[in-house]
């Protein structure tokens, strides 16, 4: 509740009366200077109170942005800083600590002083003057300027990469590793560009290789291989969070989105440039209509998790989406832009100079993106199919709404003879929360409920619910005899779901509990008494107890038959609904109504019916020629929306749907506005407020990959650095910002990005002028003084170690096995190449799917599993055994660097797993059909893991353990090795 000061200077200059009272220890010190309210004031509510007290995330109703609420409730009277409750808010009161800040530190003597003289000064604010957050990094942080030019230069652009490391180096005292030997930088260089050992035939041919460009052409080799998509595809797959599940409470599995991961592997294997990846990622599908190859591109705008839980409470439902084209905007500019534009939702971002009005930009860019499946067809392809389909789809509309005309006059003639019916329909309609129904008395041993409709669904006997069913006997005392404990067995088809078979069993009918219910996928529900018994009334519900039991999942039988039987085989009818009126539970979307269902059960004619038969005829011959027209395959890429995009936009207060803040358009960062000196009006993009959705993302696009901007570029370039060395240039590669942390390098990165663009966007040269350089090629041999100095190699003194990550290790395991078939999964293209032939994924664990999804990891991996792991069909919040405990993410979020942990679970997992046991007899009969001689076997299993000859220390172990414990536990042993899954 606000406290309004009632006292006015107006009133006070108009009596004179008006006099501050004398207060020894709030008296304010005079002063010569006026407090200025820019520079003293504005920082320490900025500081201090702007974090609870903004537009849209004011507690209390209190903004304080602005002077408005601080003036219309006379939080200030200007003159009389004792009478201004602002002041008593911020200031200490007989020892006890101030009300506000509530979180945080109270203010300094001296900043409530000067709140005090600037009251008393006339507590002026300036006109149109609005505190906003001050991001802790400006338009000058490095990130937003332009790229650095470099002088041409003779030298390789190799050299140049290590004259930068080597001045880095020099200037901490340390210097680069000799190189490494060429067992180790073939080994390095194959796991590097495809993921995959090097076999012993290339190690032996690179390693004897005299030619002065042998290790040049290893890197073209390893370029050209079809494999080498696959590897540096699977790093693209984690930024741009691709996952093969919906994720939050559902889970779904998506069947087909593969496509765009097959998209991405051969665009990487085609070198295609990765700004034309990039355009086609945002708006390929508008880009280029006419490629199929370029709108499955714009899958990713759909590849992260969304809520599909379908709530119908409208501001919930406003917030979902919301939510959903946040994912988008978070996906896109941390993968594009390396910036963590998803801050600023709900205010400006507090430590990178991005606005709201930034983030709402790209909301209005991305707010036409629904998820979803669609053809997978270009727009001609589409075109023409409709040519085909239209007149068919059209005729059987007009056919259908000849059998509608057909029911509507049955229904009317009916209608007008309501009372011939009527006189029938004498007993109240179906009850969901107890029917009863009584007959004459009879002996039972079984009683079944035949359902003939639902109320929801008139024309289906199937799924109805029962949440239980009484039976009672004819007796003094009646007793309800179906009940499981009074002897009572039920039957019947019900939904069954894998993860919890009996959930909703026909058990459910006669546990005397209410809540779970059976769900029958059958027209009956049988019970079976203890013995044979005299019964006269049955009771049966699907909603007892409930608040609102008209609500659809208490779906209920509207028509319906009761029977009782001696054996179980021949059946009395005792019972049925047929007197009952139509069930008034009623759905905008059903099919028929009950009473429709009852009136067009009754009042059709044999004439109708020979009509109904000749139309039902003729739709099924023009279904059949539509089904003759091959469907376009989908794939989920969405759909695009102008009539949940069309503008105006505003600004969401607080990120709250619910309100709408200033209005505005699609554009360009605005962190560059304030750097027009370096780049050209060319670089901006702009919309108005009646540009189609297409329009918005084709102008992002084109920003994205302008020439003139500096982020993208470089961003890329870093997650090359990055995948090659373990860590980037910036240690973080989705966070180029504040938060982020500064290069290592920074001239090497510009001049990186630089090459990039000077190869037009192509990554395959990238590759090659890091891996020749001599900082990528030296050994990876400890110095205990330079680490001392450097203990991570940062500064790259030496070349980082890594662990395999999850993929490269089975992976690995399935080459050496002997038990990849890499040949298997590769089809020639039109040029005769060999290309990776990847279609849907394989899964290591089991799916089931009720209202949620159950991922269950497969104890045993079949042999149609023995994939490369990129081919995996990763679904989100699932656990795969080796996979998940060598540290593959989750694909919830874009994963733009690995965690690497080491843990006992890893250890186990490798030793124990059927996978590894299957691969350790695999790789054991691979050596007993290289060789019969056990050092020979132990010389070639050492080749095709560790590249290298065992000593001789090793070899007398290795031949000990296979006397005493077989060639199959040897492999077991080897395949758990460190040395295996480390490249070094």
């Amino acid at each position: 509740m606000f406290r309004i000061v009632f006292v006015t200077i107006v009133l006070a200059s108009l009596t004179g009366a008006f006099q501050a009272p004398v207060d020894a220890q709030n008296s304010d010190p005079p002063s010569s200077a006026l407090v200025d309210f820019e520079s003293d004031i504005a920082p320490i509510i900025r500081e201090h109170c702007l974090r609870c007290h903004r537009p849209g995330n004011a507690l209390g109703d209190m903004q304080l942005a602005t002077d408005e609420l601080l003036r219309e409730y006379e939080y200030i009277v200007a003159g009389d800083p004792d009478a201004s409750y602002l002041v008593e808010l911020i200031s200490s009161v007989d020892g006890n600590p101030p009300e506000m800040p509530q979180d945080g530190e109270p203010l300094s003597d001296e900043q409530v002083q000067l709140f005090r003289r600037w009251i008393k000064d006339g507590g002026e604010w300036p006109d149109a003057f609005e505190i906003k957050h001050k991001p802790k990094g400006g338009p000058d942080w490095w990130a937003f300027q332009p790229l650095r030019q470099f002088e041409q230069v003779d030298t390789p652009s190799s050299d140049v990469i290590d004259r930068w490391i080597d001045q880095r180096l020099a200037a901490d005292h340390l210097q680069r590793d000799p190189p490494a030997d060429r067992a180790t930088l073939v080994r390095r260089a194959t796991y590097d560009l495809i993921g995959l050992p090097p076999t012993p035939a290339e190690v032996h041919a690179f390693v004897h290789d005299n030619s002065p460009d042998a290790y040049e052409q290893l890197i073209e080799r390893l370029l050209a291989s079809p494999h080498y998509g696959e590897r540096w595809g699977r790093h693209w797959l984690d930024v741009v969070r691709f996952g093969e599940s919906v994720g939050f409470e559902k889970n779904e599995i998506i069947e087909n989105l593969w496509p765009f991961r097959d998209y991405v592997i051969r665009s990487i294997n085609a070198d295609k440039p990765f700004d034309q990846l990039i355009r086609e990622h945002v708006a390929g599908d508008v880009l280029n209509p006419n490629d199929t190859d370029s709108i499955i591109g714009s899958a990713f705008l759909v590849a992260g998790p969304y809520d599909n839980v379908n709530n119908q409470d409208a501001v919930q439902k406003a917030q979902i989406r919301a939510n959903t084209v946040d994912e988008i905007i978070r996906a896109s500019s941390e993968a594009f832009l390396g910036l963590t534009i998803g801050c600023a939702r709900c205010h400006d971002h507090k430590f990178d100079p991005i606005t709201q009005q930034d983030y709402y930009s790209l909301y209005s860019t991305f707010s036409g993106i629904k998820h979803g499946s669609a053809p997978l067809a270009t727009a001609r392809q589409q075109s023409a199919r409709l040519a085909k389909t239209g007149p068919l789809l059209r005729e059987v509309k007009q056919l259908e709404r000849q059998l509608t005309r057909i029911d509507t006059a049955i229904v009317e003639r009916a209608e007008s003879e309501i009372e011939k019916y009527n006189k029938h329909w004498t007993r109240p309609a179906v009850d969901r929360t107890g029917t009863v129904e009584k007959f004459p008395t009879v002996e039972a041993k079984f009683v079944r409920l035949v359902c003939e409709s639902q109320d929801l669904r008139a024309v289906s006997p199937f799924g109805w619910r029962i949440d239980e069913f009484e039976i009672w006997s004819d007796q003094p005392q009646p007793v309800n005899v179906a009940l499981a404990s009074n002897g009572g067995k039920a039957s019947g088809k019900a939904r069954r779901i894998e993860d919890f078979p009996g959930a909703y069993g026909p058990q459910l009918t006669i546990d005397g509990k209410f809540g779970a219910r059976f769900i029958s996928e059958d027209k009956h529900l049988t019970i079976e008494l203890a013995k044979p018994t005299a019964i006269n009334k049955v009771v049966f519900s699907s909603a007892r107890g409930e608040d609102h039991p008209e609500h659809q999942k208490f779906v209920f039988v509207a028509e319906y038959r009761i029977e009782v039987s001696q054996d179980g085989q021949s059946w009395t009818e005792v019972a049925n609904g047929d007197d009952r009126k139509p069930s008034t539970v009623n759905f905008a979307r059903m099919v028929h109504g009950q009473r429709k269902h009852r009136l067009l059960q009754l009042a059709t004619t044999e004439q109708d019916r020979q009509q109904q038969r000749k139309i039902r005829s003729e739709i099924a011959a023009v279904k059949k020629q539509l089904a003759s027209l091959k469907p376009f395959p989908t794939a989920w890429i969405g759909s695009r929306d102008d009539t949940i995009s069309a503008g105006p936009f505003h600004v969401f207060l607080g990120g709250s749907p619910q309100k709408p803040g200033e209005e505005i358009v699609a554009k360009s960062l605005s962190v560059f506005d304030a750097a027009n000196d370096a780049f050209d009006e060319t670089f901006d993009y702009r919309t108005d407020d009646q540009s189609t959705e297409a329009e918005r993302r084709m102008a992002f696009a084109r920003w994205l990959t302008n020439p003139r901007n500096p982020l993208p570029p470089r961003v890329l370039a870093n997650r090359l650095w990055h995948y090659h060395f373990g860590t980037g240039l910036v240690s973080t590669p989705s966070n180029f910002g504040f938060m982020g942390e500064r290069p290592s390098h920074p001239e090497l990165l510009d001049f990186l990005a630089g090459e990039l663009i000077n190869n037009h966007w192509r990554i395959k040269p990238m590759h090659r002028m890091i891996m020749l350089s001599k900082t990528y090629q030296q050994s990876s041999a400890y110095r205990k003084q330079a680490a001392a100095i450097d203990g991570d190699s940062r500064l790259l003194w030496r070349f980082p170690p890594r662990r395999m990550s999850a993929e490269e290790i089975r992976d690995t395991v399935l080459q050496i096995s002997g038990a990849w078939n890499r040949n298997a999964i590769l089809e020639p293209d039109q040029s005769n190449n060999l290309v990776p032939d990847g279609g849907p994924g394989f899964r290591l664990y089991h799916f089931m799917r009720d209202n949620v999804s159950t991922y269950k990891p497969l104890d045993r991996h079949g042999s149609e599993t023995y994939r490369r792991a990129v081919y995996h069909q990763n679904a989100r919040a699932s656990v795969v055994d080796l996979m998940t405990d060598f540290d593959q993410p989750d694909c919830a979020f874009s994963t733009p660097r690995r965690s690497n942990t080491t843990t006992p679970l890893q250890a186990l997992t490798m030793l124990n797993h059927s996978f590894t046991l299957d691969m350790a007899d695999s790789l054991a009969q691979q050596l007993a059909a290289h060789s019969s001689d056990t050092d020979t076997q132990i010389r070639w299993v050492y080749q095709l893991g560790y590249t290298r000859e065992p000593d001789k220390s090793e070899m007398k172990a290795c031949r000990r353990f296979i006397e005493d414990h077989g060639l199959a536990a040897f492999c077991r042993v080897f395949l758990n090795t460190s040395e295996l899954i480390y490249v070094k």
